[in-house]
């Protein structure tokens, strides 16, 4: 009976922690499409959750700059973004540029994102990457046993649900993303 209670309220404990308190790991994202990115990201903001960029976050995942509160946002030296246009199926079912899709993505971005990408010549079908100082000068790097949102203890990191569907892409033909807590 004991082990039971105790059992109980390890669970009703485990179940009252507040999710504002946990972090998403991204550590290898390949990107997809931005219509479902973009409500993954804003249900994510809403949260209050943090998010840890530990690993390769490309394509559309790089919405999470623009839309993620800095405060809530740190990333590892492992942290590799990859910035492209955008991208729909014409009527042959072959990938052309979106320069809407990529005006969305341009726009989503924080102004020191936008002008680094100016200063490579723009989004392009080929990717550019941020990492290292350019990125650490942008953005908190994580600290080990450290929560990134303000005010908190480190809690449970999750993970978050791969988006499929939208009408302009950003790495589409690339593997589904992948999440490691």
């Amino acid at each position: 009976m004991r082990v039971s209670a105790a059992i109980l309220g390890v669970l009703l404990v485990a179940g009252a922690a507040s999710p504002s308190l946990s972090a998403v790991r991204i550590t290898s994202d390949p990107g997809g499409q931005i219509g479902p990115y973009m409500a993954k990201l804003d249900a994510l903001r809403n949260s209050g959750q943090s998010v840890i960029i530990d690993g390769p976050c490309l394509s559309a995942c790089t919405m999470v700059l623009g839309v993620i509160p800095r405060d809530h946002l740190c990333v590892t030296s492992r942290a590799r973004l990859g910035f492209h246009a955008a991208w729909r199926l014409n009527e042959a079912g072959r990938q052309v540029t979106s320069p809407d899709g990529t005006e969305l993505l341009m726009s989503t971005y924080p102004q020191p994102v936008r002008d680094w990408i100016a200063r490579r010549g723009g989004l392009s079908p080929h990717l550019i990457y941020l990492t290292g100082n350019e990125l650490t000068s942008m953005y908190p790097v994580c600290q080990q046993g450290q929560s990134v949102a303000a005010g908190g203890e480190p809690g449970p990191e999750h993970v978050l649900l791969s988006p499929r569907s939208s009408s302009f892409a950003s790495g589409g033909n690339l593997p589904r993303k992948r999440f490691h807590p």
